[in-house]
This record gives C-alpha cells, sequence and structure tokens, in this order.
C-alpha cells in the first residue's frame, strides 16, 4: 500500500493511500487515522448490554414490536439466538463477517450469548468476541388474556327443528368451528378462538371471538347438514371512544329430519323414504320401488312425515327368493316367518341377505348405502 502524504493526527504517522469515496458515499471520518489508532477504539460489534424477551406463558407468543407473534416456542433459545441476531450491529468497514455462538443456560428464565465474531477491516482479520444476556420475561399475550377472562363477542346457538341434534351433528358443528379458527390463524388472525362450547337439552352452544367467526361457523354448519341460520344482536358496551359494541348471536335451525332417517310422508301412501338429502327440497329414496322422491317446493325440507327409523336401524336377513318383478319374500327378522314385500329397483336378486328395516310400516329392504347407484346428494 503506498504512502500518501497524509498524516495521523493522534501519533503524526503516516497514513496509507485510501480509495477516494464515490459520488454520494459518506465520507467516514476515521479514514484519516492510521492503523494503530483505528484499531485502538475499534468496535467490530455493537451489541446491547441485555435483551428481554416477552414471551406468553401459555400459548408461547413472543412480542415483537408492538404485537404478539405465534412461533410456538417452549424452548426459547433458538428465539434468544434471534433477538440477539437482530440487536447486534456490525461495523461499517467490515467485510466477510462470520459469527457463532455458544448458548449458556444460567436458569429458566435467563441465557447468556456467548457470541464470536470473525471478519476483515481495512485488509487485516479481526476477532471480537460479546456476551449479552438475554432474559425471558413471562407475561400473557392478548388472546390468552382474553381466553383467560372468559371474552366472546359472538354466539353460535345449533338447534333441530321439532327434534334435538343428534351427538353427530354437534360433535360435527364443534369440528366446524375449530377449523374456522384454525384457518383464521392460518392469516395470522390471533383473534379467532373458541372460547367455550356447552350442550343444552335444545342443542349446542358455541362462544366465539369475533362476529366474523360466528357467521362463518353459522354457513359451514348449514352447508354441511342443511337448515338455516338467523342473526340478531344485543348493545352489551361501549368501547372507549364511545362506540357502541354489540354481541351477535347466531342461531342454527337444523333441518327436521336428517340424512339416513327414514320417513313416511303423509301426502301420500307410496311408501317410506330414506332421505338422502335436506338441503332445499328433501330428496330421498322410496323403499318400495327405488324410485327418487322429493319433497313439494311449498314444504320444502320439512314434509309432515311419520319417522320411522334411521339406515342405522337395518338388520341383514335372507333373501329367500325373488317372486318377480315388484316382490321378493325375505325371512323376518323377528319372527324367521316367510314374507312376501316389495321390491325396490335398487336391490340386487343375486343376494344371499338383503338389509331390512322392520316399522309399522311394515317391513322393507334398504339400499345397502344412503346413495344407491343413480342418485345425487343435491
Amino acid at each position: 500500500m503506498t504512502e500518501s502524504r497524509e498524516f495521523c493526527p493522534r501519533c503524526g504517522d503516516a497514513v496509507a493511500a485510501r480509495p477516494e469515496p464515490g459520488p454520494g458515499e459518506p465520507r467516514d471520518p476515521d479514514r484519516v487515522l492510521c492503523n494503530d489508532c483505528y484499531f485502538e477504539e475499534f468496535d467490530l460489534v455493537d451489541a446491547p448490554e441485555r435483551i428481554e424477551v416477552r414471551t406468553c406463558s401459555r400459548c408461547g407468543a413472543v412480542h415483537r414490536g408492538n404485537r404478539w407473534v405465534d412461533v410456538g416456542a417452549r424452548d426459547y433459545t433458538d428465539i434468544a439466538v434471534e433477538e440477539v441476531s437482530e440487536a447486534l450491529g456490525i461495523h461499517m468497514d467490515a467485510e466477510d463477517v462470520d459469527w457463532q455462538v455458544m448458548p449458556e443456560q444460567v436458569d429458566e428464565t435467563t441465557i447468556r450469548m456467548h457470541c464470536q465474531f470473525t471478519g476483515v477491516v481495512r485488509g487485516a482479520g479481526v476477532t471480537e468476541e460479546v456476551v449479552v444476556p438475554v432474559k425471558i420475561a413471562k407475561q400473557t399475550c392478548n388472546r390468552c388474556g382474553r381466553i383467560a377472562g372468559d371474552y366472546y363477542a359472538s354466539i353460535v346457538q345449533v338447534r333441530a327443528d321439532e327434534r334435538t341434534p343428534t351427538d353427530a351433528e354437534i360433535e360435527g358443528a364443534e369440528e366446524i368451528a375449530t377449523e374456522v379458527v384454525e384457518e383464521m390463524e392460518a392469516t395470522g388472525d390471533r383473534n379467532a378462538f373458541v372460547t367455550e362450547t356447552s350442550e343444552t337439552d335444545e342443542g349446542l352452544n358455541m362462544k366465539v371471538s369475533t362476529n366474523k367467526i360466528g357467521k362463518k361457523v353459522a354457513q359451514r354448519i348449514v352447508q354441511a347438514y342443511g337448515g338455516s341460520f338467523s342473526s340478531a344482536e344485543t348493545l352489551v358496551t361501549e368501547d372507549e371512544d364511545g362506540n357502541e359494541v354489540y354481541r351477535v348471536t347466531f342461531a342454527v335451525r337444523l333441518p327436521r329430519y336428517r340424512q339416513g332417517e327414514i320417513i313416511d310422508p303423509e301426502d301420500d301412501d307410496e311408501g317410506p323414504v330414506l332421505v338422502r338429502s335436506v338441503r332445499g327440497n328433501l330428496k330421498g329414496t322410496r323403499l318400495t320401488t327405488g324410485e327418487d322422491y322429493e319433497a313439494a317446493h311449498e314444504v320444502g325440507n320439512a314434509p309432515e312425515a311419520r319417522r320411522l327409523g334411521t339406515r342405522e336401524d337395518g338388520e341383514e336377513t335372507t333373501l329367500v327368493t325373488v317372486e318377480d318383478e315388484r316382490a321378493v319374500q325375505v325371512l323376518d327378522p323377528e319372527t324367521y316367518e316367510a314374507k312376501t314385500i316389495a321390491r325396490p329397483d335398487y336391490m340386487d336378486p343375486d343376494a344371499d341377505t338383503v338389509p331390512v328395516l322392520k316399522s309399522r310400516a311394515g317391513l322393507h329392504v334398504l339400499p345397502e348405502t344412503d346413495e344407491p347407484a343413480g342418485t345425487e346428494d343435491a
């Protein structure tokens, strides 16, 4: 390196010539110092004396900036390394900087980070070591605080027309609520949670954190099981700005009948119907013929009918003989007598046994599934 005509203002030694900064680049005031004087006060790393990491003791979230971030942490060593790396400053003159860190767990809430840095400055290799204590402060995030305080903004009530929702419908509604919350959480919404679920004699109540979630859960339940829902607002308080705050109740009404139920419509005498769908007009399959059934538009999904049982109530019995296109002979599953009953189109004439339902409407052959071939759950 050639000598310049400049001399170090501290020691008087000649200073090695250095490239002039380009147009618009800041001029380094220390460039006039010789290497010995420059490195006397040189710090490769600017590190804080101590770092505090605020973490939620309930969910593991970490407070960054002005918000809580879900990281799902239980071992906070990786979090401590990340926080330290973001807090450190590397000298602008350093090149080819590399570093490694050795965490030391002092106690449950303190991690001492031993950091070693290497780099190149003014063509010379430099090494520096710093120790940064990281304090883990256990707190409660806003979300967990709300959950602990039983906060909710919306209620989803699940009821059914002239019946009580089944266990499967209640479990399905709870699963839908969980799925909706998980979807909202995946988008970064930390205000999404189910506060409480409780069963009553009439059905299910679910308290959720936002009106948006309540509406989405109600819509999904209706999509899955049919029926309808309505909403009603209740004024509960005013916020700090004087705005009115409402709590919304979404009342889900499941259909009178459900898929897989067997009913005997009162508006005709053509025999029982296995319900296939209750979305829109009730649709099903006649057990006497195998033909499609659809309730009239004016009755929708709730025609007047007698309940005879469900697909699960069917029993396997022996198919004795096929008498003709409209009749077969089977054994009564209770008395074991041979009885002649209607032969629906979906029955396999070569089968040895067939599922049947015995009810007050008589003995009828059931399809092997709720949706016989050629039908569609609309």
